[in-house]
């Protein structure tokens, strides 16, 4: 297998190299070294190399193409490997041509509306990218060494937050569509099979050795597999089958994590002290059970946070686990020659970006960490430096604890246009964002129309409704100004897609007296003002892993779409058929099941270990139920701004580095606050009388 990978990595990359390109083969990581345990699997390597495009030297390129031909080539094969998807670096396409994959999606979408606007992103990316390295010419003319001495403080700092002692689990289910299909249909097994009619949702093992994948046109596919069988979706049964695995995965952590429905983040620290068990045996355990009750099989990954153990739980696909050791050097090494599209946050456009200035692996970075904020802002910067550090989350929450910022559906469908035909499919969008309304328990203050026009252009229109809505006829009611508004403007409106999103949520739900606002739902508009005003020391921003994972979700979300619209435009679907809103993988909100033996208990005993939490009004992170320990807290964050003006003024005659943004979860237990010392201020304050607790007790 890896001389077959060799040979063709070596043929690509020479006809590249051909071309003014250069392509570098995969970073290869020598799982013999200590601490890299794998279990339940034999020992695979780990291709779906990223393909890295850089110029040749100039005097060289000159000689084999002038230069409107060089550009042009380049043009071709970085569009190339854009059309390639963003699912390159799925499980079980280690024998794969990716250079036949994207020879074939080039000819078959050659010519149509997708395939223009994906040139024009292209080329759009291509400009951006010769800003970036003009600007970084000219950055790497002037002194960086206050950058760079201040990349090495923050790395320091981040240094101090690492978190070993947590066993964290990230839990895949392989080829999860696919394998619930073929529990119905057991003759499915043995055979190339996807599901999905338009766009493949999910490929078995044997499609992806074809090549085949999620995000990919049906019609491409069956180009790369003729004899490849496909499935109609049924979320249905979907979603019926991964709650058998979540009740599952309550018993190893009732707080767990769901990222979609065929994936989640435990905890398994106290589990694992509490029946003095390793994680690796306590993992093997859960995959036996999850394959007994549900009869499908999961991946694993072992880590000390959350973003290491996603990389883990692809490395043994299918139906294996994989763990790095919690240490440090260990660690280093694992991440040094990971190529940076390995890591969630990371996707094609960023990829490409990080590799137009040299960081094709994750040990790259150091090197350029004095230009990193400089090119792509803070919140990239420390990101970046966190991904360098092998660092990551350790806090590990059920889904719908997470603020929720909006809440949409839309839908893709042939060219329709027409006033009656688009007013109708906006009151069945409306209709169905009803549902989600109500099934998340949510009002919106502000309405979003999207809408996709046949050109691939996308256009979003807003309004402020004089309350919050979430019933279909309002929803309908001050969308439809918009939406004829559009058509004013667009003669003769042809769409592809349209949507609607309600933003600025406010809660529903009917929960207990809730003081200060401290219940798990927020609303978004208090959060957002809290997020906004979260500086911190030295006059860095703040940022959340969440970010950058939620802008990679994104951005391929917004390529299944044009997929699934570059499949209707070579007529595998039945434009006549009525159309269901776009299902899109995202963060499960659905509530966590109750363990079981939870259940057995009665209700208030069995909750109040999981809930007996109060949320700060401050900042809103969950404090222990107890009042003195919770108005202590709640006076931290209310001075919080004078110790910041102290640690700011501690800092102008005191060179010891200060953390550059609050840890939050785990991290922070290893660091305690304190307030500074009343003699630093200079006042003699009189000792005041103990303040009455806002949940004191009376006797």
């Amino acid at each position: 297998m890896g001389s077959e990978n060799a040979t063709q990595e070596a043929a690509w990359g020479g006809r590249q190299r051909d071309l003014a390109c250069n392509i570098d083969g995969p970073d290869k990581l020598d799982r013999s070294q200590d601490g890299v345990h794998t279990s339940s699997k034999d020992e695979q390597t780990d291709h779906d190399p990223p393909i890295h495009l850089a110029p040749l030297p100039e005097p060289l390129t000159k000689s084999i193409l002038s230069t409107k031909d060089l550009e042009t080539v380049q043009t071709h094969e970085t569009l190339k490997y854009h059309l390639l998807g963003p699912s390159l670096t799925k499980a079980g396409q280690d024998t794969v041509d990716q250079q036949k994959v994207s020879e074939i999606i080039y000819n078959a979408s050659k010519g149509s509306k997708f395939f223009n606007n994906e040139s024009n992103k292209d080329k759009t990316l291509t400009v951006k990218i010769n800003n970036i390295l003009a600007k970084k010419r000219q950055l790497e003319k002037l002194d960086l060494s206050s950058e760079r001495r201040k990349a090495d403080e923050y790395i320091a700092e981040l240094e101090m937050s690492r978190d070993l002692s947590q066993h964290i689990v990230h839990i895949d289910c392989d080829a999860f569509y696919a394998a619930v299909e073929e529990l119905d249909r057991p003759e499915l097994r043995d055979v190339p099979m996807a599901v999905g009619k338009g766009v493949l949702t999910t490929c078995n093992y044997h499609a992806r050795k074809f090549g085949c994948r999620s995000g990919m046109a049906g019609f491409v596919a069956m180009k790369l597999c003729p004899e490849l069988i496909c499935l109609p979706l049924n979320f249905e049964k979907y979603t019926a089958k991964a709650q058998e695995v979540r009740e599952v995965l309550a018993e190893y952590d009732p707080r767990f994590e769901s990222a979609s429905i065929d994936e989640a983040y435990l905890n398994i620290t106290a589990y694992c002290e509490e029946h003095e068990r390793d994680p690796e045996s306590v993992v093997e355990q859960l995959r036996a059970e999850v394959h007994e009750k549900a009869k499908i099989t999961i991946s694993a990954g072992i880590a000390a946070n959350g973003k290491l153990a996603k990389i883990c739980s692809n490395r043994n696909k299918p139906n294996g686990q994989f763990r790095i050791a919690a240490d440090r050097a260990v660690i280093m090494a694992f991440v040094r020659d990971l190529p940076t599209r390995k890591i969630n946050g990371i996707g094609r456009v960023f990829e490409r970006e990080l590799d137009a200035i040299g960081i094709r692996t994750c040990g790259d970075i150091y090197a350029h960490r004095a230009l990193l904020a400089k090119l792509f802002g803070d919140k990239a910067f420390q990101f970046l430096l966190s991904v360098y550090l092998g660092l990551g989350r350790t806090s590990i929450r059920p889904a719908d604890e997470y603020e929720r910022k909006s809440v949409g559906t839309e839908s893709t469908f042939g060219d329709l246009s027409g006033t009656e035909e688009l007013q109708a499919k906006l009151r069945h969008i409306a209709e169905e964002l009803e549902k989600d309304m109500r099934r998340t328990q949510f009002k919106g203050r502000t309405l979003c129309l999207k809408i996709k026009l046949y050109t691939y252009e996308v256009l979003t229109r807003q309004t402020i409704p004089p309350k919050g809505i979430y019933l279909a006829d309002d929803l309908y009611k001050y969308s439809l100004p918009m939406l004829t508004k559009l058509q004013k403007e667009f003669d003769g409106m042809t769409l592809r897609l349209m949507g609607l999103r309600c933003t600025h949520l406010v809660s529903t739900k009917k929960e207990d007296v809730d003081f200060f606002r401290m219940g798990k739902v927020r609303d978004s508009s208090d959060a957002t003002h809290i997020t906004a005003n979260s500086e911190v020391e030295d006059g860095w921003q703040a940022y959340k892993e969440e970010d950058f994972e939620d802008a990679a979700l994104r951005e391929r979300q917004e390529e299944f779409g044009e997929v699934e619209a570059l499949s209707q435009e070579h007529g595998n679907n039945d434009h006549s058929a009525p159309t269901t809103p776009s299902r899109r993988h995202g963060r499960e909100i659905r509530p966590n099941p109750i363990p079981a033996s939870q259940r057995e208990r009665p209700p208030a005993e069995a909750k109040s270990e999981v809930d007996d939490v109060w949320r700060c009004p401050i900042c809103s992170r969950p404090q222990t139920a107890n009042d003195r320990a919770f108005n202590e807290h709640i006076d931290y964050c209310l001075s919080k701004g004078t110790i910041q003006d102290a640690v700011k003024e501690h800092t102008t005659t005191n060179e010891t580095p200060i953390a550059l943004q609050p840890l939050s979860g785990n991290q922070s237990s290893n660091r305690k606050r304190a307030r500074p010392p009343r003699e630093a201020s200079g006042d003699n304050v009189e000792t005041k009388p103990m303040k009455r607790f806002f949940f004191a007790t009376t006797s």
